[in-house]
């Protein structure tokens, strides 16, 4: 599919949650695989669920995503044009849960640890009837998050908050503007160190679109070479 690994492409469901430690990069992540499914001609939904963050909101990319043809499901507040910190969930998230299916992706956004993660605890029943994936990003440059250990304990308190199973997990090894090749090796070891911790795969590793083809070179003789999926850096501070 795409540049998408075929291990990212099968880690997919019908309802697929990005979750992760603040910063880690989960909605960067988010916007990158709606675009690139709706590329591919896949019928997909962006629910935003980060209901306590302000910024690096999937809301924030609403008309790169909608121009692109992703149908965006966002709190109250930013379907009114605003990105105010008040936790108010419009009533389309439930019905587009329901509706999620093989021709229809629903990919959900969530605010970052067990505190954002937690909004989607009054969906989770809705989700388990579905076919679902929920994918975990992982980020080792991350403030608390250096420690494999601390990243474990970070995913267990998620799982807990949303009552659901993580069943993936993204290296998303990112500096933002400041990533290079040092950065993204740096974090081989501790993704691999997470993935045999919690016994979940590691499903993709993600590299800026400029840094792909010395990057495949780079990770060529590692395991994660097929692993490899280019990202463009959408999300950024708001005074960039």
């Amino acid at each position: 599919m795409s540049h998408m690994p075929v291990s990212l492409e099968a880690a997919l469901a019908p309802i697929t949650i990005v979750a992760g430690h603040y910063g880690s990069g989960k909605t960067n992540f988010s916007v990158n695989l709606a675009l690139d499914l709706v590329e591919v001609g896949r019928e997909v939904t962006l629910v935003d669920l980060d209901i306590v963050n302000p910024y690096f909101r999937a809301s924030e990319q609403r008309a790169l995503l909608e121009s692109a043809g992703v149908h965006l499901v966002a709190p109250v507040f930013s379907e009114a044009g605003t990105s105010l910190d008040v936790p108010s969930l419009t009533g389309a998230i439930m019905p587009t849960l329901e509706d999620a299916s093989e021709e229809h992706l629903v990919i959900v956004d969530l605010g970052g640890d067990d505190v954002g993660a937690g909004s989607l605890a009054r969906f989770s029943v809705a989700v388990r009837k579905q076919n679902h994936a929920v994918l975990y990003v992982l980020n080792r440059h991350r403030n608390l998050m250096a420690d494999p250990h601390d990243a474990v304990e970070n995913l267990r308190e998620i799982e807990a908050a949303t009552h659901l199973q993580a069943t993936g997990l993204i290296d998303n090894a990112h500096l933002k503007d400041e990533t290079d090749l040092d950065a993204l090796m740096d974090a081989d070891a501790y993704a691999q160190t997470i993935s045999e911790l919690c016994g979940l795969p590691l499903v993709a590793k993600t590299i800026p679109e400029s840094l792909v083809e010395d990057g495949k070179e780079a990770f060529a003789e590692t395991k994660l070479a097929s692993l490899v999926y280019p990202i463009r850096l959408y999300v950024k501070n708001p005074w960039e």
